[in-house]
């Protein structure tokens, strides 16, 4: 520890010895660095945030919201490409002067660095710009800054809009090539599908359609069987009503025939008994005769003779003609079914080549019917959907931050690096000072001396100074004062002119 010590104080002695090498070297140094520093031009940086509403809930109906993120996303990544780094500098301060390709393509190398696009959340992220041309003031700078992250944020909007619009625009014109390529095979199909049933009637639908056919004139063949039983069975019901009905009823205001004069008679019979008058009288025996009379000829009329027509027989007989119409047209149905399954029967089993034939006639016509179908179907949502993102732009943009002129420099940090330098400078010197004395033969202690020389060192002897020389080394030692501090004044002014510099932009 002791020779540490030792060896420290024999530096610091070396190096207070070439005091002024070192404040010489220092500053060199420090006025280099200042100067390096102040060449290094002010970077100002401007940023905005933007929120992005994927949530639309009219897309959401249309079906057309799930490719949001994904949309975002891919305009994100193209953001800081070359085109769109190009349309920047030449919209800005940055294109001033450039008058050729190389020139273009060297200035957007340049910028792309300073062009960043973070992501904060999903649907958060902000645009940000770091600008510090040494061919611009500070103020020309800051003003840069704001106007790129402005055009970034223009051509933001304008890619997604256009974006989807082009997008739309490829994917129908190339749904209206497919939609013309299966137009022209359904055309061709359809034609072979009604040549074949012109020339086959029953099989139209395939065999797979026939033995639909055959299945469904059976179901209709029973559900005929069963309305017929039931006609049949009301048809019996309303004859056996007619069998005990009368065609004729006695009796009535228009009551004419034997039985109806029977009946008079019978009245006056028992009108005049009803007087008192006895079996004897003349009046009671000619009423009876009358009545035996009008009896024998009811007898042989065998109940016709006379009376009021039955309106109850009337409306039998009607509703016996309709339900026997019933089950004669139940008839004449199931006649034509049975013979229809007979037939749909027969060209099932003797043509089987034929049927083979209407099926992949049917198959193939319908594939390209649904295909066609599909095909409208993507075209028509996909024009609906060009027609909400025309209205809706579909995703909200929402500039949580926009851009400002920024009215500090992010970089350089001028002050640190002056006083670095300032500290590089004072290491700097002293290294120098440090490093010449130890090109010089020469010990600064006698303990030095006696490792040096290995002997012993009797004694050392101090350097006595006139009063000339002392007031000439405190002479210098206040030129040496003078001149750090002058160093760290400097150091000092240069801080104040970098404040008075932002203040003034800001």
């Amino acid at each position: 520890m002791g020779e540490i010590i030792e060896e420290l104080r024999a530096a610091l002695h070396s190096i207070w010895q070439r005091r002024w090498l070192a404040l010489a070297v220092a500053w060199g140094v420090c006025l280099l660095g200042w100067l390096v520093i102040a060449l290094i031009p002010n970077s100002y940086e401007a940023k905005a945030s933007i929120y992005v509403d994927v949530d639309d809930v009219l897309s959401e109906q249309m079906g057309i919201s799930n490719d949001g993120q994904e949309e975002i996303q891919r305009v994100r990544q193209t953001l800081v490409s070359a085109v769109n780094l190009r349309k920047v500098i030449s919209s800005t301060e940055l294109g001033k002067e450039i008058t050729s390709d190389k020139e273009m393509q060297a200035a957007i190398e340049d910028l792309r660095p300073d062009v960043e696009v973070r992501s904060e959340q999903d649907s958060l992220f902000s645009i940000v710009a770091t600008i510090g041309e040494g061919n611009l003031s500070d103020a020309e700078n800051a003003l840069v800054a704001r106007n790129v992250v402005q055009k970034l944020l223009d051509i933001f909007r304008e890619e997604h809009i256009v974006g989807n619009r082009a997008g739309i625009s490829q994917g129908v014109a190339e749904l209206n090539e497919q939609l013309e390529e299966r137009k022209v095979e359904l055309e061709a199909a359809e034609e072979r599908r009604l040549a074949f049933e012109a020339q086959y009637p029953e099989l139209v639908g395939g065999s797979e359609t026939l033995s639909t056919k055959i299945q469904q004139a059976r179901t209709e063949l029973r559900e005929i069987e069963a309305d017929l039983a039931a006609a049949q069975s009301a048809l019996g019901a309303i004859n056996g009503q007619i069998s005990t009905t009368p065609r004729t009823i006695v009796g009535g205001p228009n009551a004419s025939g034997p039985e109806a004069a029977l009946a008079q008679a019978q009245t006056q019979l028992a009108t005049l008994r009803a007087r008192g008058l006895k079996d004897s009288h003349p009046d009671i025996a000619a009423a009876t005769r009358q009545i035996e009379l009008l009896q024998r000829q009811v007898a042989a009329s065998d109940g016709n003779a006379g009376g009021t027509t039955n309106p109850a027989y009337s409306s039998l007989i009607a509703i016996r003609a309709d339900r026997q119409a019933a089950v004669e047209s139940a008839q004449a149905r199931r006649a034509a079914v049975q013979s229809q399954i007979a037939s749909l029967m027969a060209s099932q089993a003797s043509e089987p080549a034929v049927a083979a034939e209407a099926n992949r006639i049917s198959r193939d016509y319908e594939v390209l019917r649904k295909n066609y179908e599909d095909l409208l179907q993507d075209r028509e949502d996909l024009r609906t959907r060009g027609d909400v993102e025309d209205q809706t732009s579909q995703f909200r943009f929402t500039v949580t931050d926009p851009p400002v002129v920024p009215q500090k420099p992010i970089a350089p940090n001028r002050p640190l690096l002056l006083l670095g330098i300032l500290f590089i400078g004072a290491a700097a010197g002293a290294g120098a000072a440090w490093g010449m004395g130890q090109l010089r033969s020469g010990f600064a202690t006698p303990q030095k001396l006696e490792r040096a020389l290995d002997l012993p060192v009797i004694g050392s002897i101090s350097l006595n100074r006139s009063t000339i020389d002392q007031a000439l080394e405190k002479r210098r030692l206040k030129q040496f004062a003078g001149a750090c501090a002058g160093l760290v004044g400097v150091f000092l002014i240069l801080l104040v002119i970098e404040m008075i510099s932002v203040a003034s932009v800001a």
